[in-house]
Protein backbone atom coordinates (compact mmCIF):
# COMPACT_ATOMS: atom_id res chain seq x y z
CA UNK A 1 0.00 0.00 0.00
CA UNK A 2 0.78 3.73 -0.85
CA UNK A 3 -0.27 4.89 2.29
CA UNK A 4 -0.80 3.94 5.58
CA UNK A 5 -4.00 3.93 6.88
CA UNK A 6 -3.05 3.51 10.46
CA UNK A 7 -0.47 5.79 10.69
CA UNK A 8 -2.85 8.51 9.14
CA UNK A 9 -5.26 7.98 11.41
CA UNK A 10 -3.33 8.67 14.27
CA UNK A 11 -1.82 12.12 12.83
CA UNK A 12 -5.84 12.82 12.43
CA UNK A 13 -6.49 12.76 16.50
CA UNK A 14 -9.14 10.98 16.41
CA UNK A 15 -10.76 10.46 19.67
CA UNK A 16 -12.41 8.14 21.88
CA UNK A 17 -16.41 8.32 21.44
CA UNK A 18 -16.49 10.53 17.96
CA UNK A 19 -18.48 9.80 14.71
CA UNK A 20 -17.19 9.40 11.71
CA UNK A 21 -17.98 9.25 8.20
CA UNK A 22 -15.32 7.89 5.88
CA UNK A 23 -16.84 9.15 1.98
CA UNK A 24 -16.28 6.93 -0.93
CA UNK A 25 -15.21 4.31 2.24
CA UNK A 26 -14.08 1.56 -0.66
CA UNK A 27 -12.64 -1.47 0.91
CA UNK A 28 -12.73 0.00 3.91
CA UNK A 29 -8.62 -0.02 4.90
CA UNK A 30 -9.58 3.73 6.80
CA UNK A 31 -13.04 2.71 7.90
CA UNK A 32 -11.70 -0.21 10.07
CA UNK A 33 -8.77 1.39 11.47
CA UNK A 34 -11.24 4.99 12.84
CA UNK A 35 -13.26 2.35 14.46
CA UNK A 36 -10.08 1.17 16.33
CA UNK A 37 -9.15 4.88 17.26
CA UNK A 38 -12.74 5.74 18.21
CA UNK A 39 -13.53 3.10 20.39
CA UNK A 40 -16.85 1.24 21.11
CA UNK A 41 -18.28 4.46 22.26
CA UNK A 42 -18.12 5.96 18.28
CA UNK A 43 -19.30 5.58 15.15
CA UNK A 44 -17.75 5.24 11.60
CA UNK A 45 -20.33 5.65 8.83
CA UNK A 46 -18.95 4.10 6.32
CA UNK A 47 -19.77 5.24 2.61
CA UNK A 48 -20.24 3.65 -0.60
CA UNK A 49 -22.08 3.75 -4.20
CA UNK A 50 -20.73 0.27 -4.47
CA UNK A 51 -22.57 -2.86 -2.26
CA UNK A 52 -20.13 -5.15 -2.87
CA UNK A 53 -17.39 -3.00 -1.27
CA UNK A 54 -19.69 -1.93 1.56
CA UNK A 55 -20.57 -6.20 2.05
CA UNK A 56 -16.58 -6.64 2.12
CA UNK A 57 -16.50 -4.34 4.74
CA UNK A 58 -19.12 -5.53 6.68
CA UNK A 59 -17.37 -8.89 6.71
CA UNK A 60 -14.16 -7.71 7.50
CA UNK A 61 -15.47 -5.55 11.02
CA UNK A 62 -17.39 -8.66 12.17
CA UNK A 63 -14.25 -10.68 11.86
CA UNK A 64 -12.37 -8.17 13.87
CA UNK A 65 -14.98 -7.74 16.30
CA UNK A 66 -16.08 -4.22 15.67
CA UNK A 67 -19.70 -3.25 15.78
CA UNK A 68 -19.18 0.54 15.81
CA UNK A 69 -18.97 0.34 11.73
CA UNK A 70 -22.25 1.42 9.89
CA UNK A 71 -22.16 0.88 5.72
CA UNK A 72 -24.30 2.91 4.26
CA UNK A 73 -25.30 2.81 0.49
CA UNK A 74 -25.28 5.96 -0.57
CA UNK A 75 -23.65 9.14 -3.36
CA UNK A 76 -21.16 11.60 -2.33
CA UNK A 77 -21.65 13.76 -4.55
CA UNK A 78 -25.09 14.68 -4.10
CA UNK A 79 -26.28 17.07 -1.65
CA UNK A 80 -28.00 14.60 0.73
CA UNK A 81 -26.71 11.24 -0.22
CA UNK A 82 -24.15 10.20 2.09
CA UNK A 83 -27.75 10.08 4.03
CA UNK A 84 -26.70 11.35 6.91
CA UNK A 85 -28.46 14.14 9.05
CA UNK A 86 -26.94 17.54 9.09
CA UNK A 87 -23.99 18.08 11.33
CA UNK A 88 -23.90 14.44 12.32
CA UNK A 89 -20.63 14.01 12.56
CA UNK A 90 -17.22 15.45 14.06
CA UNK A 91 -14.92 14.58 10.95
CA UNK A 92 -14.92 12.84 7.33
CA UNK A 93 -12.12 11.26 5.89
CA UNK A 94 -11.65 11.56 2.41
CA UNK A 95 -9.48 9.24 0.96
CA UNK A 96 -8.38 8.82 -2.63
CA UNK A 97 -11.51 9.44 -4.13
CA UNK A 98 -11.07 13.37 -5.02
CA UNK A 99 -9.47 12.34 -8.29
CA UNK A 100 -13.07 10.03 -8.82
CA UNK A 101 -15.15 12.83 -8.06
CA UNK A 102 -16.91 14.45 -11.22
CA UNK A 103 -19.48 17.02 -8.94
CA UNK A 104 -16.35 17.87 -6.65
CA UNK A 105 -18.00 21.19 -5.54
CA UNK A 106 -21.36 19.65 -4.51
CA UNK A 107 -19.10 17.02 -2.13
CA UNK A 108 -17.16 19.45 -0.49
CA UNK A 109 -21.02 20.93 0.08
CA UNK A 110 -22.40 17.46 1.13
CA UNK A 111 -18.37 16.99 3.82
CA UNK A 112 -19.55 20.41 5.42
CA UNK A 113 -23.90 19.70 5.81
CA UNK A 114 -22.81 16.46 7.48
CA UNK A 115 -20.06 18.39 9.67
CA UNK A 116 -20.79 19.36 13.10
CA UNK A 117 -19.75 23.43 13.64
CA UNK A 118 -15.72 23.09 13.94
CA UNK A 119 -15.61 19.26 12.51
CA UNK A 120 -12.46 18.93 10.46
CA UNK A 121 -12.11 17.07 7.07
CA UNK A 122 -9.43 14.78 6.46
CA UNK A 123 -7.88 14.64 2.77
CA UNK A 124 -5.63 12.34 1.81
CA UNK A 125 -5.39 11.82 -2.01
CA UNK A 126 -2.70 11.50 -4.63
CA UNK A 127 0.10 13.51 -5.34
CA UNK A 128 1.21 12.65 -8.88
CA UNK A 129 0.41 9.45 -11.11
CA UNK A 130 2.71 6.65 -10.10
CA UNK A 131 3.98 3.66 -12.79
CA UNK A 132 -0.22 3.28 -13.59
CA UNK A 133 -0.71 2.88 -10.40
CA UNK A 134 -3.51 5.42 -8.59
CA UNK A 135 -4.73 8.60 -11.56
CA UNK A 136 -4.03 8.88 -14.74
CA UNK A 137 -1.74 11.98 -14.43
CA UNK A 138 -4.86 14.04 -16.09
CA UNK A 139 -7.05 13.09 -13.37
CA UNK A 140 -4.92 14.27 -10.19
CA UNK A 141 -6.12 16.35 -8.15
CA UNK A 142 -3.11 18.49 -6.76
CA UNK A 143 -2.97 19.33 -3.02
CA UNK A 144 -3.48 23.01 -4.22
CA UNK A 145 -6.63 22.66 -5.53
CA UNK A 146 -8.04 20.16 -2.76
CA UNK A 147 -7.27 23.19 -0.64
CA UNK A 148 -9.08 25.61 -2.25
CA UNK A 149 -12.26 23.21 -2.80
CA UNK A 150 -12.40 23.55 0.66
CA UNK A 151 -11.81 26.91 1.69
CA UNK A 152 -13.81 28.06 -1.09
CA UNK A 153 -16.69 26.21 1.00
CA UNK A 154 -16.04 27.73 4.64
CA UNK A 155 -12.94 25.63 5.42
CA UNK A 156 -10.06 26.69 7.10
CA UNK A 157 -6.71 24.91 6.67
CA UNK A 158 -5.44 23.63 9.84
CA UNK A 159 -2.56 21.61 8.77
CA UNK A 160 -1.15 19.28 6.22
CA UNK A 161 1.28 16.39 5.53
CA UNK A 162 3.24 14.03 3.61
CA UNK A 163 1.03 10.41 3.75
CA UNK A 164 3.62 8.33 1.85
CA UNK A 165 5.53 8.94 -1.24
CA UNK A 166 2.79 9.25 -3.49
CA UNK A 167 0.36 11.33 -1.74
CA UNK A 168 -0.79 14.23 0.54
CA UNK A 169 -3.14 14.99 3.76
CA UNK A 170 -4.93 17.50 4.58
CA UNK A 171 -6.49 18.46 7.92
CA UNK A 172 -9.11 21.31 7.37
CA UNK A 173 -12.03 22.55 9.56
CA UNK A 174 -15.22 23.81 8.93
CA UNK A 175 -15.56 27.44 9.76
Amino acid sequence: MFTDPQSNIRQFGLADGMHIADLGSGTGAYSLAAAKAIGGNGKVYAIDVQKDLLEKLKNEARAEHLTNIETIWGDIEKVGGTKLAPATVSGAIISNILFQLTHKSTFVEEVKRILKPGGRAFVVDWSDSFAGTGPQPQDVVSKEVAKKLFIEKGFKLDREFQAGAHHYALILSKL
